[in-house]
């Protein structure tokens, strides 16, 4: 019963047997290479497949040192259950690319629990090559990118360890190896890279999970905003045709939010169902042209796109809304780049708002903020529409109103309390009750969300907006003007709008104050600064160039050279560079061949006693050893019996012992005195058995 438990259960403290059937070198670089592969998404992955998969491959590791046994079957079989299970309660029934590659993980952590032979070496070996694969759906950086590659460079080190295990210095030798093969095929692989023909994919899948990215979101709380802007992360890159708008022009719509739930502004009408699109990354078209500007946005998984004030769209990646805002067909699930022109003149304004986007416009909740409603009434008794939102945008501007990241929790009728009582808050505090008065006086309004802003990148080629730039203000409608922005936060807080929140919140000292390893918290630190800017610049330009480079960008780069390449010369471009690069690839490995021939003098030798054994009958068998081949030449020839053992003792000794592949030259000749010998003395035994029937 003991033995039927051990074997099944097989867990046993520090006598338990090692197991030996990988060497250890070659399986400690398996072990790195899947701790590497796991680094970039570790912000993906819950914390318990981590800690699974940390304890998995370490229970196979002390395996292999003896301390520990690797389980039986009903072991097995329950960490593998209990496991799934895990997963299965954490997923509750979603099904995406994210959760989809979660269980890929746990799979492979689980595949470390039967790692016992070299086979299984392998399948874990080309396991690990596709999760490299799957982690640039979520990691595309240039900084993640690299580190994939030192962690496929650690598989291939350990592949090479595994066949060679005795070899002295193995590992070094096969570093420099890959590293020589590596500089032979990066020549061939740009050269692929720029001239294979790139096309959309016939379908695709949706990353979207529902894990919560930073960003804006289709509602605003009173206090959304302020805690977004504590947080450095970038929402986009932009690169203009021209010089950037001032500062305080940097207004980048997102969305609107028309609809005032108790203290909650939502859309009234959200994106419905979408079919699933076509991946579209690419809005590339060429060089930017005077008023176009190129943005590179980053995950939202949101189907918005930002936008500066009268822009038109320019790529076919984006359409508008009437609205005047642009959306996306699908979510944008990964880094996405559009094109956009900014008009001078006014684009997609009416002079009429229809009854329907009146009532849309003038809701509000039946009861609440009493002292709100009462000054928009008495305000719109005295005023017309326009004085009325100067009259207001006067009344932050001169009275103690205070922009601040540390508002106060406000209480029911939370307007009421931000405009008499507390009078402190962030722009969606401010936004929301401007939007509640106009509204309340009779003034359509609508509040709009994106970002205001953005800081000069490395060379100012181009601007970066960070979360922190996250902004909320207000849109109304005037008769004969449309739509026209108002921002109470430039009445309260000009510098917040002209310089950016970090000036607005100098003497507050609440900017940033939460994430101590931002580079943008330390602003008077220069050095920081510089190569906080230049890192960004090398991941933007790999982002543009390397990542999304695709159909659009690769046709605008060859529609530039002579005779504007199309998809056709494009494939024979491929076509010739695969054929040259397995040309020159044939004739280096036939000159070293042929090279390696003329060297080795040793080999020379015993290629020749090959020879004379096929000669005499006794072919070389595939994959027979010099001893073995010396005893069949021995059975079949007794007379150079002793001759042929001590001349596979020689071969042996010399490519299994010595250092040197080549051989000394005693080697060479003591190996060409023996091949002779042997050759005399089956020229001897032939003449003796054509002489003894004439003695007869």
């Amino acid at each position: 019963m003991r033995a039927w438990l051990t074997g099944r259960f097989s867990f046993r403290g520090a006598d338990a047997e090692p197991v030996q059937a990988i060497p250890a070198p070659a399986l400690l670089w398996l072990i790195a290479s899947f701790g590497l592969l796991l680094i970039p998404q570790w912000d993906r992955l819950p914390w318990w497949l981590i800690a699974a998969c940390v304890v998995l491959s370490a229970w196979r590791w002390l395996a292999q040192r003896g301390r520990v046994k690797l389980p039986g079957r009903l072991l097995r079989g329950g960490v593998m259950f209990a496991l799934i299970g895990v997963y299965v309660a954490t997923v509750q029934g979603r099904f995406t690319v994210d959760t989809a590659a979660s269980f890929f993980v746990l799979a492979v952590g689980l595949k470390w629990l039967e790692t016992r032979s070299n086979r299984d070496f392998y399948v874990l070996f080309f396991i690990q090559v596709y999760l490299a694969a799957v982690n640039f759906l979520f990691k595309q950086e240039i900084a993640w990118a690299l580190l994939t590659f030192v962690a496929i460079g650690c598989l291939m080190v350990g592949l090479q360890v595994l066949n060679a295990p005795d070899v002295p210095e193995s590992q070094s030798a096969g570093w420099k190896r890959l590293g020589g093969m590596v500089l032979k095929t990066v020549p061939v692989v740009i050269l692929l890279f720029v001239f294979f023909p790139r096309m959309a994919p016939l379908w695709s899948v949706p990353l979207v999970s529902g894990q919560a990215r930073s960003g804006i979101s289709e509602t605003m709380r009173p206090g959304d905003i302020s805690n977004l802007a504590q947080s450095s992360e970038r929402a986009f890159r932009v690169t203009f045709g021209d010089q950037p708008p001032p500062y305080p022009e940097r207004y980048w719509r997102g969305l609107i939010l028309d609809y005032l739930d108790g203290e909650t502004w939502r859309q009234r009408e959200a994106d419905g169902f979408r079919r699933p699109a076509r991946v579209n990354n690419d809005g590339g078209v060429g060089p930017l042209q005077s008023r176009e500007y190129d943005i590179l946005m980053e995950p939202t998984d949101q189907r918005w796109a930002f936008s500066l004030e009268n822009s038109v769209a320019v790529s076919d990646n984006v359409q508008a809304t009437p609205e005047r805002l642009f959306r996306f067909n699908r979510p944008a699930d990964s880094p996405v780049r559009y094109r956009l022109e900014q008009r001078s003149d006014e684009v997609g304004a009416s002079d009429v708002l229809n009854a329907a986007d009146e009532r849309r416009y003038l809701q509000l909740p039946a009861t609440g903020n009493p002292r709100a409603r009462a000054l928009a009434q008495h305000l719109a008794g005295d005023l017309a529409p326009v004085e009325l939102v100067g009259e207001l945008l006067r009344r932050f501007r001169q009275e103690a109103y205070f922009y601040t990241l540390r508002p106060p929790a406000m209480p029911e009728d939370g307007i009421d309390a931000l405009l008499f009582d507390e009078k402190r808050g962030f722009c969606a505090h401010y936004a929301g009750a401007a939007t509640f008065v106009f509204r309340a006086a009779g003034i359509p309004a609508r509040v709009v969300v994106g970002y205001q802003g953005g800081d000069a990148g490395a060379g100012g080629e181009y601007l970066i907006v960070r979360q922190y730039d996250a902004h909320a203000w207000v849109e109304v409608w005037l008769e004969g003007r449309g739509w026209v922005r108002v921002d109470p936060t430039a009445a309260i807080a000009p510098s917040r709008i002209e310089s950016g929140l970090r000036e607005a919140m100098a003497e507050e000292g609440s900017f940033l104050e939460n994430d101590l390893t931002s580079a943008q918290r330390y602003g008077d630190i220069a050095i920081l600064q510089w190569a906080s800017l230049q890192m960004d610049r090398i991941n933007y330009q790999w982002q543009r160039w390397v990542v999304g480079y695709q159909g659009q960008s690769q046709m605008d780069l060859m529609s530039r050279l002579p005779g504007g390449w199309g998809l056709r010369e494009l494939g024979y471009a491929t076509a010739g560079v695969i054929g040259a690069a397995l040309l020159i690839a044939g004739l280096v490995s036939a000159v070293s061949a042929r090279r390696g021939v003329r060297r080795d003098a040793f080999g020379r030798v015993v290629d020749s006693w090959h020879r004379l054994c096929a000669k005499t009958g006794v072919p070389v068998r595939s994959g027979e050893t010099p001893l073995a081949l010396a005893e069949r030449l021995s059975e079949a020839h007794p007379e150079v019996a002793a001759t042929a053992r001590v001349f596979a003792h020689a071969v042996n000794s010399h490519y299994y012992t010595t250092s040197a592949p080549e051989g000394s030259v005693y080697d060479v000749r003591r190996l060409s005195r023996l091949l002779n010998r042997m050759k005399r003395q089956l020229r001897r035994s032939r003449k003796s058995t054509f002489r003894s029937p004439e003695n007869d």
